[in-house]
């Protein structure tokens, strides 16, 4: 037990479980957006189904951390550009993520007054199931994407695969609490839920990119979502004032 006294060791997993937790950004994100198309009762189970996949995928991952540093290897070349498995899975992730994003996107700006059948009536416990597995089957489809890139990042950082485990699960459980209060905050605000799959976009079109060797710092992504998030934090504090303005007079 004494290595658990090594200041290296608690040092390498606070950093660790930081970078996991921004890494998990994107991941709470969609997880938020995708669990808002559930009934209001699935929703915890979903959003707790959801995470796990990404712990669970994550944890896999680093358990055969071989298989994994073998997909940075080429398995073809196009115009003279190699092609790995990570690049493959980065490339199908990020176009399955903006046409997810787009999708939402159109939903939200363009058909959100077109009611549909599930809109005016009440779904039937079979439709909710399916539903509910879609979604979930569409979280962990993206949770692969987002766990390889963030698995590759901490084999870079650290060398102990406890400390990597310990780490994601650290990181995992402070999602978990997040993901409930980010979600209801998304869903009670639809602008910034729009800005939110803005975000998801670039981060789609950012893994693209990376499938092609062109690395987009995430630092950029990050940043211009946070300033966009502050102008709209601005303008919902003002909407909020002029209502109780004119509720007062």
């Amino acid at each position: 037990m004494d290595f658990l006294l090594d200041p290296n060791l608690w040092i390498a997993f606070a950093m660790l479980t930081g970078l996991e937790i921004v890494l998990g950004i994107d991941n709470i994100i969609f997880i938020s957006i995708l669990v808002g198309r559930v009934p209001a009762a699935q929703r915890d189970a979903a959003r707790r189904l959801g995470l796990g996949f990404a712990m669970v995928t994550r944890v896999m991952l680093l358990l055969s951390l071989s298989w994994v540093m073998g997909l940075t290897a080429d398995l073809f070349s196009i115009a003279g550009q190699g092609i790995s498995g990570r690049d493959l899975v980065l490339l199908l992730g990020g176009l399955f993520l903006l046409w997810k994003a787009s999708r939402e996107i159109f939903i939200e700006v363009e058909a959100r007054d077109e009611h549909s059948p599930d809109e005016t009536a009440t779904p039937s416990a079979a439709a909710r199931r399916g539903m509910f597995w879609g979604v979930i089957g569409q979280i962990a489809v993206i949770d692969i994407v987002f766990s390889l890139d963030s698995v590759i990042t901490a084999v870079g950082m650290v060398d102990q695969i406890g400390v990597m485990i310990a780490a994601v699960m650290a990181a995992v459980g402070v999602m978990l609490f997040a993901a409930k209060p980010i979600g209801d905050f998304v869903d009670r605000h639809p602008s910034v839920k729009v800005l939110a799959l803005a975000f998801l976009v670039m981060v789609g079109m950012a893994l693209t990119a990376e499938a092609f060797e062109m690395h987009v710092p995430k630092g950029y992504i990050y940043a211009a979502m946070a300033f966009s998030l502050a102008v709209e934090a601005l303008n919902i504090r003002s909407r909020s004032k002029r209502l109780a303005r004119a509720a007062a007079h």
